[in-house]
């Protein structure tokens, strides 16, 4: 992607991100719908070039959501599906591939919640590599002429009870719709997109006010220097808290002055 299908793809991913931070939303139900939406734009062409077309509004076009799948999918769907379509892309396919990859990252937040993303970063490792030495299975997986469910009932004699149910469910559908791409880049996505969860947490910051950008800036990098790992900040206001600050990474809480803390955990840390 580039330009401004570049951008609308990221802004969707921090849409995507805040919403999965809410522990009740249900990233697995999510990865489902949004994949389902993903199917119907991958079949109705002339739906996806009215949700990208620019001479249209992003309001008209996020009604048009609403109307479609409104009763369908569940709101959390609907709302990131709508802000998809109210930003402009450079082309219509790569509105279906965001969508796409947001269904994934839904699935790979769900096992993340589940402790169990390095399994299935690692079983799609094993899995391409098994593919990609056995000819007479990458055939079955990638003939024209099977159809979705025979390929989907040879994943489940293959990963059913074997591997993570969201490796499953995810290989499933890259089988069974790839969307003109091969097996082998499919999975190179796959695991590339397990890789940025895996190296993604999630700070949960609570202030007496609001943060401003620069507190924000540097809390993010002493926690990203403390964790060694990447750091989500979700921010929240709650005027009890009286002056000092709350984070919670994980299990883990830092309550108090979170500089002194932090700087005493690095001094620790350092010897």
């Amino acid at each position: 992607m580039n330009g401004a299908s570049r951008e609308a793809l990221a802004a969707a991913r921090e849409r995507l991100d805040a919403l999965t931070d809410n522990t009740s939303v249900d990233a697995a139900k999510l990865a489902e719908e949004l994949a389902s939406v993903t199917a119907l734009l991958d079949r109705e062409v002339s739906l996806r070039r009215v949700l990208t077309d620019p001479a249209q509004s992003g309001e008209s076009k996020a009604e048009l959501v609403a109307r479609l799948l409104g009763g369908q999918v569940g709101g959390e769907t609907v709302d990131l599906v709508s802000g998809l379509v109210r930003s402009r892309w450079s082309q219509s396919r790569d509105l279906v591939d965001s969508v796409e990859e947001l269904a994934n990252t839904a699935d790979l937040t769900a096992a993340q919640r589940g402790g169990n993303l390095d399994d299935v970063e690692d079983e799609l490792f094993r899995f391409g590599r098994i593919v990609g030495s056995d000819k007479e299975l990458r055939s079955a997986l990638t003939s024209r002429t099977a159809t979705a469910s025979a390929k989907g009932e040879l994943l489940h004699s293959l990963l059913g009870g074997k591997a993570q149910p969201v490796t499953e469910r995810i290989i499933v559908r890259l089988v069974t719709q790839p969307r003109g791409r091969s097996l082998e880049a499919g999975l190179d996505s796959l695991s590339k997109l397990a890789a940025e969860r895996r190296d993604r947490m999630v700070a949960v910051v609570t202030s007496a006010v609001p943060l401003s950008d620069r507190q924000k800036q540097r809390l993010g990098d002493a926690l990203a220097k403390l964790y060694g790992r990447q750091m989500h900040l979700n921010l929240d206001v709650d005027p009890a808290v009286l002056g000092g600050i709350s984070v919670r990474v994980g299990d883990e809480i830092i309550n108090g002055t979170v500089a002194e803390r932090l700087e005493e955990a690095t001094r620790r840390m350092a010897g």
